[in-house]
């Protein structure tokens, strides 16, 4: 079967799922990945009976989600730790650059948070009494150089940082040469203390060549320090390794088993592949088993062209002579696992997995944890004061720039899905538009928007690159609302519209989903549909409301 016949098939397969309905999972199982859709670099801590997560945002602000359960299954967004300006300024950076792999810990009543602002600060820690917030604006640690920090308490009550930086032999010694190193810590002024020590230098095997260790956790359990870390770079073959020592500092034993977890070894065209796994963290709950949360991803094609970006997977943790194992041989990620020995919790109030459709209809006072904006908002350019309506201003910023456009967007969670919206908007000029995108990428988006062309009112659907078909509206059309529509099933994405109470018309034919993929694209983000206006380089007074937004994702629930 050739690739386009492929696509097409996957197109059906999807539209037949977006009408099915949910699968039901087993009883006393729960549904992998438990954070769908670009959730990626978990990292996870117990503080009594409750479990909290944060991940990575990169250029998406309010940066670093905070996620809290009591059964690690049903998971409720608290807030974010970095939601104020002061806090993250993400000015002109790409949109896979910003905040990489923060690390959440707890500690004598303090939470905290060591995180990297690629390209825009490097390190930091902030703090929380509360994990809803408020947390502290960042300290800076210009002693640490490189990225992905994580502390840990010791039980003496010492404190370390740990983070990947550059190896010890300047240049390095192959693509992809990193190492792990280690300061003390103050946690009373928030700083390192002494010179830094080299821990792992390279990876779990130096000679053969591994790279970009990363992502280190230490945990102490009985007396023994357990090191774990990422390996091999976030893609394909991403995997998780794991050391030990008897002493904080080391030396660490690598284990003679890893990695401990990965899919690198698979067939690429098995079905329905959970692929790129690693970026690990674990916590150990009161019955005593471990678990573990990692990333992962769900491509439709091959191992590596998804859309749905880095999601947060769960899975138990098995230890073996001394050593703690998630993966062995030809062991896939599953779908579905027994839940967790813990006291079962209501199911959250937003569905952050699983098989849902949800609507805002824009009925409160400010948005939801959901949403999200393409770098730091300063200044109030939409509102909610009309109950009902959300109103986007139109500014020159441009979704193809690196600044902060009126874009108000949500994450793909599934692979079958789509996303809808109800608007309200009157071009005056050429350079004004507003509508509805599916976005990945600065160059990497499909926009389906209402603007003008010579004079004309003009419905859009355009890439980066071209227009790739236009609709020219009658008058009468001017000052109706609008529904726009965009599906994804796999690799195909359609556009569809309405004028009023006109049916949906499909624009555009069937599109070439892979733009959207981190395969194409790159980065480290997954798409996003949201709204957007912009007057692209021009002032403008003019504001397009939109009445709703709808998103439905229905996806195949693998046992």
């Amino acid at each position: 079967m050739n690739r386009f016949a492929r696509l097409i098939l996957l197109a059906m397969l999807g539209a037949a799922l977006i009408s099915a309905h949910c699968a039901k999972q087993p009883a006393h199982t729960y549904h992998n990945p438990i954070l769908a859709g670009f959730y990626p670099d978990p990292s996870m801590c117990r503080v009594g009976d409750d479990y909290y997560i944060v991940n990575s945002t990169f250029a998406y602000y309010p940066g670093i989600p905070i996620f809290h359960s009591t059964d690690l299954v049903n998971w409720t967004q608290l807030g974010h730790v970095l939601d104020r300006p002061e806090q993250l300024n993400l000015d002109g950076l790409g949109v896979s650059r910003g905040i990489f792999a923060p690390a959440l810990r707890y500690h004598d009543g303090v939470f905290y948070v060591t995180c990297t602002v690629v390209d825009g600060g490097g390190n930091f820690v902030v703090t929380a009494k509360n994990p809803a917030g408020p947390w502290s604006t960042p300290v800076w640690l210009p002693e640490v150089h490189g990225i992905d920090p994580s502390l840990f308490f010791d039980d003496d009550g010492k404190t370390y940082l740990i983070y990947n930086s550059d190896p010890p032999e300047q240049p390095p010694l192959y693509q992809g040469h990193r190492a792990l190193w280690m300061y003390e810590f103050d946690t009373e002024t928030l700083t390192v203390i002494g010179e830094r020590r080299l821990i792992v230098n390279g990876g779990s095997d130096i000679s053969q060549k591994p790279i970009w260790i990363e992502g280190p956790h230490i945990f102490n359990v009985d007396g023994t320090y357990y090191l774990s870390c990422a390996e091999g770079g976030t893609a394909a073959d991403h995997s998780q390794v794991v050391f030990k020592a008897t002493t904080v500092w080391g030396p660490y034993e690598s284990y003679s088993g890893n990695p401990i977890m990965t899919q690198r070894q698979l067939d690429p065209e098995r079905e329905h592949p959970i692929t790129c796994v690693g970026h690990m963290d674990m916590v150990q709950i009161p019955n005593g088993d471990w678990w573990a949360i990692f990333l992962g991803c769900r491509p439709y094609e091959g191992d590596y062209t998804f859309n749905t970006g880095r999601e947060t997977f769960m899975a138990p943790v098995t230890w073996r002579d001394g050593w703690p194992t998630v993966l062995t041989g030809d062991e896939t990620v599953k779908y579905s696992y027994p839940v967790p020995a813990l006291p079962a919790a209501e199911k959250a109030p937003y569905p952050l997995n699983g098989n849902f459709t949800v609507r805002d209809e824009f009925d409160s006072d400010k948005l939801g944890y959901h949403w999200m904006f393409l770098r730091t908002v300063r200044e109030p350019w939409y509102s909610l004061a009309d109950s009902g309506t959300l109103t986007i201003n139109l500014r020159p910023e441009t979704i193809n720039g690196v600044r902060n456009p009126s874009f108000i967007a949500r994450r793909q969670q599934h692979i079958n899905c789509y996303a809808e919206t109800k608007m309200e908007f009157t071009p005056q000029t050429d350079n004004e538009t507003a509508g509805l995108i599916a976005f990945q990428g600065e160059r990497f988006y499909y926009y389906l928007g209402l603007t003008m062309a010579d004079g004309k009112p003009m419905l859009q659907l355009k890439n980066n690159t071209e227009i790739i078909q236009q609709v020219s509206l009658s008058e009468d059309a001017i000052g109706k609302s609008v529904y726009l529509k965009i599906e994804a099933a796999g690799a195909i994405y359609r556009c569809y519209y309405a004028i009023g109470e006109d049916a949906m018309l499909q624009i555009g034919g069937n599109l070439d989903g892979t733009l959207l993929s981190t395969n194409t694209a790159g980065g480290f983000v997954g798409a996003v549909f949201g709204m957007y206006a912009s007057s692209q380089g021009t002032t403008s007074t003019n504001k397009a409301v939109y009445g709703w937004f709808e998103y439905s994702g229905d996806d195949v629930t693998f046992e």
